[in-house]
């Protein structure tokens, strides 16, 4: 684990040691890179350098550690990969998670990764760096407000017509699938690497 849950909690020193295990595990991998598919746990990486900014034994591996975190959608939009050839046909709109457009500040690299792919129609839908309510533990330590901010995100999806919602992080996905199914509104809601695997690996 990441951690992020505990830091949401409030837990810092559990926290911490979650942050320790991951630092000298990934150390040993001697990678350059540490690639993340979830927003929320890839902004608690880029964060264990503030965690132990006064940790003069860990300060500095914490930072190094943080340096070296990317988001799926980052490495791959990088990579300036061709388009796939498999066509999607079908209309989208992306759901930015609030752990990556405004924690991390990567709000371009998912959308143009879906433009790559065929006959894929990306919506923007209003207010779509709002929050779906989801926000960590939000949705549980805040039921209510969380609940108004689902019902809002689902009427800007709604909006949109689209069958395909698109996101990076897998509580936005429970937040906006469950949102989605109590307003009787049948989309799927994938990440935006599920939609890529799909444009680029053939049919079995």
């Amino acid at each position: 684990c990441c951690g992020a849950i505990a830091l949401h909690a409030g837990e810092i020193d559990f926290a911490r040691e979650l942050a320790k295990r991951n630092i000298e595990a990934f150390e040993r991998s001697g990678a350059d890179v540490y690639v993340v598919n979830a927003a929320g746990c890839g902004s608690a990486l880029k964060e264990y350098g503030e965690l132990f900014a006064a940790d003069e034994a860990w300060a500095q591996r914490a930072a190094r550690f943080s340096e070296r975190v990317r988001d799926v959608t980052e490495v791959l939009d990088a990579l300036d990969l061709p388009p796939p050839e498999r066509p999607l046909n079908a209309v989208a709109t992306y759901q930015e998670p609030c752990h990556l457009v405004h924690a991390q500040r990567v709000t371009g690299a998912p959308r143009r990764l879906l433009a790559k792919i065929p006959e894929l129609r990306l919506v923007e839908m209003d207010e779509s760096a709002v929050c779906c309510g989801s926000a960590g533990i939000y949705n549980l330590t805040q039921p209510d407000m969380a609940s108004r901010l689902q019902r809002r995100k689902v009427e800007a999806v709604v909006k949109t017509g689209s069958t395909i919602v698109a996101t990076a992080n897998p509580g936005c996905a429970m937040q906006v699938a469950a949102g989605l199914r109590a307003a009787g509104y049948r989309a799927e809601v994938r990440h935006v690497v599920e939609l890529l695997d799909a444009a680029y690996l053939p049919d079995a």
